[in-house]
């Protein structure tokens, strides 16, 4: 059901840049087992040429207004087999933080408790998220909720025009969200998103405000796909350890919290 609602809300703003949905359900025989149907593309390798593929993100982003004036998303979406908490709220701090305290569940419950993780837990909630975030809804600045694709991955696109390159997004994840936050996921060096595409998306949104916190504040979102990878991929103590090095940065970086943006 999550990709199916995530891939209509992204059809209604933008019918050529994914997939029509066409139906989901739950066998009658498995009712663990379910299926989603969807227009059929035969892809052409490689990915999308930025600068079309990340105009129409923008207009993705742009585009239509939260029809709850918030951030969240009207059902469970899925990344992975992850589960993502889009419970309704007003503010993109608040949202952002249950959420990220929710991956962080789901990966104690598959992977383990960490001890390490867990000492930089208060650092995280307390003064870093508050610092790099609550700015964005402060001095008269305000987030529109936009609508993200949630998990947009380089292995998540498709080239459907060999001569143009122009590119369409699939199995998405996703909910209304401060627009960056879907950069997140192109800061890590696994992704094959490069700095064009960053350069190209904010040749049509500009970097919000303050912006002077832009780098910081992408690696405090692409710090949540790094979790989500570590709860996908227990095993693998690469992600959970890249996670780590990160709140480390962000920590010695923000001692103060919140307070030290105003001084």
């Amino acid at each position: 059901m999550g990709e199916f609602e995530s891939t209509l809300a992204i059809h209604k703003i933008i019918p050529e840049f994914c997939p029509k949905p066409i139906g989901w359900g739950t066998f009658k025989n498995d009712t663990n087992s379910h299926f989603y149907i969807c227009k059929f593309y035969d892809f052409i390798e490689g990915v999308p040429e930025p600068n079309f593929f990340c105009e129409q993100l923008a207009r993705l982003h742009s585009s239509h207004i939260s029809p709850e004036g918030k951030f969240g998303f009207h059902c469970t979406t899925y990344n992975g087999n992850l589960p993502q908490d889009n419970t309704w709220c007003d503010s993109w701090e608040a949202f952002f933080a249950n959420g990220l305290r929710h991956v962080l569940k789901v990966r104690e419950d598959r992977a383990g408790h960490n001890l390490e993780l867990d000492e930089l837990m208060p650092a995280l909630f307390d003064k870093i998220i508050p610092r790099l975030l609550r700015p964005l809804e402060s001095e008269g600045r305000t987030v529109r909720p936009s609508l993200v694709h949630g998990d947009l991955w380089y292995g998540n696109t498709g080239i459907v025009d060999g001569d143009t390159e122009e590119g369409i997004v699939y199995d998405p994840a996703s909910f209304w969200a401060h627009n960056e936050y879907e950069l997140g996921n192109w800061r890590p060096e696994r992704n094959k998103f490069t700095r064009r595409y960053f350069q190209a998306y904010h040749s049509h949104i500009p970097k919000a405000e303050p912006e002077e916190d832009y780098d910081d504040r992408n690696a405090l979102y692409s710090l949540r796909f790094n979790l989500h990878a570590a709860a996908l991929f227990p095993k693998q103590e690469s992600f959970v350890r890249m996670a780590i090095d990160e709140i480390r940065r962000l920590a010695e970086a923000y001692p103060e919290g919140y307070t030290s943006a105003a001084a």
